[in-house]
């Protein structure tokens, strides 16, 4: 089981978590998807939201990145009054990479292993720009079709027709779920249903 990162749970435990995300792949309603796992169906559709509709990965550490027992061997290192060049050789890393790991961690005389690797791990937990904020032009287009209540499916799918050699136009519905303005699919789908069911008023005549 897989418990969602970064994302509140509402009391929503594990395994009711992997039961609405398996509906949610089926394709079920929001209203089906509440009732099913015997959690409140608000806090069910409140989780949805807050996640953006898309199941968060659980964080993992790059290779290219420095893991805690390469930094204890790097402390071993220091208390031994090794150059960088020393732990590099051993580790199989750069010796750049080390200067730069024991500099943005206080220097030699108060690197610590497991407050690095700490912080190495909080930095990367830092939420990343979205990716329609890079990208104003696009951006305009994405939040002009939401205000039609296009889907964000619809708009992927439309972007890769009128915008097919540019990559700089394209983003996949996802992204545009966790984009700056984050839609929330319970919430998108419930005025934009009002909107196309409402009765159209006849002008006087």
């Amino acid at each position: 089981m897989t418990v969602e990162a970064q994302v509140r749970d509402y009391g929503i435990s594990p395994a009711q978590q992997d039961e609405i995300w398996r509906r949610r792949r089926e394709g079920q309603s929001f209203s089906l998807i509440g009732r099913a796992p015997g959690a409140p169906m608000q806090h069910a559709c409140r989780f949805l939201c807050r996640s953006g509709g898309v199941r968060l990965t659980p964080q993992t550490r790059s290779e290219r990145h420095l893991s805690g027992s390469e930094r204890e061997e790097m402390s071993r290192g220091i208390a031994a009054g090794e150059s960088a060049r020393q732990p590099a050789r051993r580790l199989g890393r750069c010796p750049s990479t080390i200067s730069r790991e024991i500099s943005r961690n206080g220097g030699r005389d108060r690197y610590r292993a497991a407050s690095a690797d700490a912080a190495a791990y909080e930095r990367g937990r830092r939420p990343k720009r979205a990716e329609l904020a890079q990208r104003p032009a696009l951006r305009a287009l994405v939040e002009a079709k939401l205000a039609l209540c296009w889907s964000p499916e619809q708009i992927a799918g439309w972007l890769r027709c009128q915008f097919p050699g540019d990559a700089a136009m394209q983003i996949s519905h996802e992204a545009i779920y966790l984009g700056p303005k984050a839609v929330c699919p319970y919430r998108w789908r419930a005025p934009c249903a009002a909107s196309r069911t409402a009765p159209v008023s006849s002008a006087p005549p």
